[in-house]
């Protein structure tokens, strides 16, 4: 018998293997939603592809709405670690666009859109999914409105528009950009949007240095 207060080897094993068994479910959730959509991610397609027992996927995570929504925590967790180490030294608009630029190309090469926007489709077939899936949109409008304020901040436009509401704008457009991509296919079109955009920036930069500064108190 093990000594109180020492893991057991027995107990960590399962514990790992526990573990490992919930991670190839999750990936094996975020391939389906990929490859089927959410009306194909049912729990035998997925163990099928994670090459276990069906009976684990509600045994692990309840159902499989629990278990996509762990895929898209996964996929969310992704984004947001490669967005704040992308941003990290960002100090201007036009970096910020650049970068923005950059990572949504990369969410359509490594699917990343896809899980979100089948998980969205789903929302409005599953009650209850909807709420879950706004929930895991809201840090975002948290992030981007930190990266507005990091970058904008001395802007004198700043005062004018209301970062939290500007965040929830690109929060919304960029969801819009994904969804659109998804179902035409033409990134291109989409894309260059981004350098649009870019322009608008550098537009508004000029702007901001004939402008006023701002009164202090």
């Amino acid at each position: 018998m093990a000594k109180s207060g020492s893991p057991s080897k027995v107990a960590s094993g399962s514990t790992e293997r526990s573990a490992n068994t919930r991670r190839l479910l999750v990936d094996a959730a975020i391939e389906t939603l990929k490859d089927h959509g959410f009306s194909g991610a049912s729990a035998r397609a997925i163990s099928e592809r994670a090459g276990l027992n069906q009976g684990l996927v509600f045994y692990h995570f309840g159902s499989v709405a629990n278990l996509l929504l762990a895929a898209l925590d996964a996929v969310s967790d992704d984004r947001m670690l490669r967005f704040s180490a992308a941003i990290e030294n960002v100090s201007s608009p036009s970096e910020l666009m650049d970068v923005a630029a950059k990572i949504f190309r990369e969410d359509l090469d490594t699917g990343h859109v896809t899980v979100l926007v089948e998980m969205i489709a789903g929302a409005s077939s599953s009650p209850g999914l909807g709420a879950e899936v706004a929930t895991r949109i809201g840090p975002w409008f948290t992030f981007t409105k930190d990266a507005i304020d990091k970058t904008f901040g001395a802007s004198p436009f700043a005062s004018i528009l209301p970062s939290s509401d500007v965040a929830f704008t690109i929060v919304a457009l960029f969801l819009g950009l994904e969804m659109l991509t998804h179902l035409d296919g033409d990134r291109e079109r989409v894309l260059s949007l981004f350098g649009h955009a870019q322009q608008l920036v550098t537009l508004l930069g000029a702007f901001s240095a004939f402008a006023p500064p701002k009164e202090t108190s």
